[in-house]
């Protein structure tokens, strides 16, 4: 009974360990990641399993290989946020996949991505249609970037003017 309690007490400590230390290295959002954080990501999941389930020495091994893994991220971060060359080495560089109306085809075939595919992401992006899009390009994250000029639409009724909810004096 003592090894299940053991079990839960060590995966509840690594759980939070893993969301304070995710917060402190100034990560807010991970539904884009960059390779280096999907390598992290997989890395720590790989050091923390036996943390979680394994002996005490297990346990101490684990927080120490997701110490180092931290700190390594947090040092790599920095070195490429200061070096924009090797940051492009290292994640890449967006590719222009639509200019003002027109498919850019090489840059498809580098991207490795189908017509079919760039028109389900102009769609959902609300437009209908590749000639509408100004420009669309493909984000070092693999998410599609769709800008494309606004149709503005004049209402035909005037609005009204609302009261200050303050009274000036």
């Amino acid at each position: 009974m003592s090894q299940y309690v053991s079990v839960i007490g060590q995966t509840i400590a690594v759980y939070l360990l893993l969301v304070v230390s995710l917060r402190l290295s100034g990560r807010r959002e991970l539904t884009q990641l960059s390779v280096l954080d999907l390598v992290f990501i997989l890395l720590i999941s790989n050091a923390l399993q036996n943390a979680m389930v394994g002996s005490l020495h297990d346990f101490i091994g684990g927080l120490l290989a997701a110490a180092a893994l931290f700190v390594v991220n947090i040092i790599l971060k920095k070195i490429l946020f200061r070096h924009g060359k090797l940051q492009k080495l290292v994640e890449g560089e967006s590719i222009t996949l639509i200019y003002k109306g027109t498919l850019q085809y090489k840059n498809l075939e580098k991207a490795q991505i189908t017509e079919p595919e760039l028109e389900a992401a102009a769609r959902e992006h609300g437009v209908d249609s590749i000639k509408k899009v100004d420009l669309a390009v493909l984000e070092t994250d693999g998410n599609v970037s769709i800008m494309s000029h606004k149709f503005t639409h004049k209402s035909s009724h005037k609005r009204r003017k609302h009261k200050p909810l303050i009274k000036s004096t």
